[in-house]
């Protein structure tokens, strides 16, 4: 077997395993940390902080790539195979997606209060006043907006990094890196300005892994018989959600699973055949059973094209 594709299932039986442990060491949580202390507006003059938005988007790039880089480039070979597994497994997540959802399901039961603090942690919306299916929905559309945004888009970087000269852990550093700053700065308020960089780059970065991830989702529900209704929620309602990427997984696997999201007062988007409470052990079902075809994919194209290892 090929070492990239040997890391990639290491990376992901590390996923499976052990998820993300909460650590302020991981590089996710120190790349958040050096973010939040320049990534507050009142630091730059109105007039700088899109050149300034854009200038440190490099230099945070640049930082959090780096030491992918050195391992990748210099690390003997031994070394490489125990730490690259767990650098890749750095830039994407899979369990602790599940699990995020799954804590506001199971928080529902318990207190509405409890499910929108949980639900909090997973969207940017206010939910103080949602009620269960509209916290289910924020739960659930997190789930697909990220298999492209936390799973697909950054191991697809690495496959491309491989291709192009065995830098898959970097280009996967990269995404990371640009996905997070979107996270945290891509919004219309106070933040708009100095994170209008980091949005256009992660639309930019998403484009293509969006579309595939598409394509791979609509063929899933064409073998369940789902197509039709899938491509019905696409071509009706991937453009209400703002962005360019974010409505095509969602508007896919909502109108495959035939359940409707809705964001109170801003859109709603697939079918509702079927509530949310009622179709969510169905809809993380098909999801994850997605990511695994996915993932599968990936690790064959690996191994077939026998890229070269970093030795």
């Amino acid at each position: 077997m090929v070492l990239p594709a040997a890391v990639a299932i290491l990376a992901i039986l590390i996923d499976r395993t052990i998820g993300d442990p909460p650590s302020r060491y991981h590089p996710v949580a120190l790349l958040g940390r050096f973010i939040g202390w320049w990534g507050r507006p009142p630091l730059y003059p109105v007039p700088l902080q899109r050149s300034m938005g854009l200038l440190l988007w490099f230099i945070t790039t640049a930082l959090f790539i780096l030491p992918f880089f050195l391992v990748e480039r210099f690390t003997p070979f031994p070394l490489y195979f125990l730490i690259a597994p767990f650098l890749l497994k750095a830039c994407f997540a899979w369990r602790s997606l599940e699990e995020h959802a799954s804590s506001v399901v199971h928080a529902i039961d318990r207190s509405i209060v409890e499910a929108r603090i949980q639900a909090g942690r997973m969207v940017s919306r206010p939910t103080e006043t949602l009620e269960r299916e509209q916290l289910l929905s924020a739960a659930y559309e997190s789930v697909a907006e990220n298999i492209v945004d936390s799973i697909t888009a950054p191991l697809l970087f690495y496959f491309a990094g491989e291709i192009l000269g065995g830098l898959g852990l970097a280009f996967a550093a990269l995404y990371r890196a640009a996905n997070t700053m979107d996270a945290m700065l891509g919004y219309p308020d106070e933040r708009g300005r100095l994170g209008w960089a980091a949005a256009r780059i992660d639309d930019i970065l998403n484009f293509v892994p969006a579309r595939i991830t598409g394509t791979l989702i609509l063929c899933y529900f064409l073998s369940r018989g789902r197509g039709r209704e899938a491509w019905f929620a696409f071509s009706r309602d991937h453009r209400k959600r703002p962005g360019i990427n974010g409505g095509i997984p969602m508007s896919l696997l909502a109108g495959g699973v035939g359940v409707q999201f809705e964001k109170p007062g801003a859109y709603r988007i697939g079918i509702p055949e079927r509530s949310l409470e009622d179709a969510g052990e169905d809809f993380m079902h098909h999801s994850n059973t997605i990511v695994i075809g996915f993932l599968t994919i990936l690790v064959v194209a690996l191994f077939l094209l026998g890229l070269p290892a970093n030795v």
